[in-house]
């Protein structure tokens, strides 16, 4: 069995999902993952003779498929532990890359990387045991992460005599769960993993289901990453200023969009100082344009000489985010070293890094059943909290429920440049009430 060899125009002409797996140890994330490359053909032979090998070696007829992820989960064992294996496949109608992410409780860090950028988390459950602890905290996260689909894949079905009942029972109970926090779609699947069942191929032991398999999920679920839609946000990478004899007045603001569009004539403010002027012109790839958007790298040329320099953020003058030195958000510790009260950091927020303290952590989120631990005092590795920061300068940080990429930051030890964790700014679940933040009488340091 071979890789499929797509021509570059069918490439092209396909649309890219990035989704996140996540599930409790042995419900059988690793053979989902074997089986879906397996049966869309995206096995290279050499890959699948060696699988086949090592299985008669151990005494298996058929090829035991959990051996394609298992290199890598061996590699986290050993102290990996926050690197997310991807993995990357493509089909006729869709290119995907996949965030294989772990499962055990002491890796919850690890999904929230892997899910950081995902449109779409596959959340798996033995069919024997329901949901469990570790089924609500991937729920959780996937809810914080603001994943638009969540896929619950109700695995080891055969185990269960492919009981309907078992299955809509399980689906019943997550779905409940998962909308509770905000999750927008949910859709509940009964697979076999290991006999292949409903992942690539409609099974023929579940003739009461009449929904998609895995992979024909994957393939049609609309994929809503359009930047383009979004708030406008270009950051400033560079400030380009030739000085020759051919330019000799030439200054321009390199930088990648973030989001939404630009266009010559357009007013725009410049954050955080909030000055006011307009494109007078848009460089893209060596040749004048009048409009470029997310994610293209271009460079502005603005009507005003203004001081702008690298983390300064330009947004439309009718559209631009609130700009605040006090930074209310959800964090996820990703450190072995904790996050405390009192802590000086530094926070990176799109092309900006600024020197910030750790002022306050009014809570700890418990996933078990959502409830907050007040006051912790700090938080350790996997702990997801609410933090208040304050910064030594001004930031244009939008809201992370308005957008992903500039909504979000890290909080950095400025000792080595450990990240320590990763923050969401504003509220937490899309469903969810404010969290009350604890009183801060002491003063500011800055």
């Amino acid at each position: 069995m071979t890789t499929p060899i797509l021509s570059a125009e069918q490439l092209s002409a396909t649309t890219l999902l990035r989704f996140a797996t996540a599930g409790s140890v042995d419900d059988g994330k690793s053979t989902l993952v074997g089986r879906l490359l397996h049966d869309s053909k995206s096995v290279l032979t050499d890959q699948l003779e060696a699988v086949e090998q090592v299985s008669l070696s151990r005494g298996q007829e058929a090829p035991d498929l959990a051996l394609l992820t298992d290199g890598l989960r061996a590699e986290r064992e050993q102290g990996i532990t926050i690197d997310v294996a991807y993995r990357y496949f493509a089909t006729a109608r869709r290119r995907f890359i996949l965030a294989d992410t772990p499962g055990h409780v002491q890796y919850t860090r690890n999904m929230v990387t892997g899910a950081s950028t995902a449109e779409l988390a596959v959340v798996l459950v033995d069919a024997r045991n329901g949901v469990v602890e570790q089924t609500r905290r991937h729920a959780a996260v996937a809810a914080l992460l603001r994943v638009p689909h969540v896929v619950l894949a109700v695995n080891k079905m055969d185990l269960v005599d492919y009981a309907e009942p078992v299955f809509a029972s399980i689906a019943e109970e997550f779905t409940a769960y998962a909308a509770s926090l905000g999750v927008p779609e949910i859709t509940a699947i009964p697979i076999s993993a290991l006999a292949g069942d409903n992942v690539v191929e409609p099974s023929a032991h579940m003739d009461w289901y009449g929904g998609p398999t895995v992979l024909e999920h994957l393939e049609t679920v609309p994929v809503s990453h359009d930047l383009t839609a979004c708030h406008a946000r270009f950051p400033v990478q560079y400030v380009i200023r030739p000085q020759t004899a051919e330019h000799p007045d030439y200054r321009g603001y390199a930088g990648q969009i973030a989001a939404g569009v630009f266009r010559v004539g357009e007013a725009v403010s410049v954050l955080p100082s909030g000055r006011t002027t307009t494109i007078t012109g848009i460089d893209a790839l060596g040749e004048s344009v009048d409009i470029a958007w997310a994610p293209q790298s271009v460079t502005l040329r603005l009507a005003d000489d203004i001081d702008i320099s690298r983390g300064d953020l330009i947004a439309p003058a009718a559209d631009v985010p609130p700009v605040t030195q006090d930074v209310e958000a959800t964090v996820c510790h990703v450190a072995d070293q904790p996050l405390s009260v009192g802590q000086r950091v530094l926070l990176k927020h799109t092309t900006r890094t600024v020197k910030a303290i750790v002022k306050d952590i009014p809570s700890r989120l418990t996933l078990d059943d959502l409830s907050q631990h007040p006051a912790p005092g700090q938080l350790v590795a996997n702990d997801i909290g609410r933090v208040v920061v304050r910064t030594a300068e001004p930031l244009a940080l939008d809201t992370y429920a308005d957008s992903r990429r500039t909504g979000s930051f890290l909080l950095i030890d400025p000792a080595d440049g450990t990240t320590l964790s990763a923050g969401m700014a504003g509220t937490a679940f899309a469903a969810a009430t404010e969290p009350v933040v604890a009183d801060d009488d002491a003063e500011w340091d800055f």
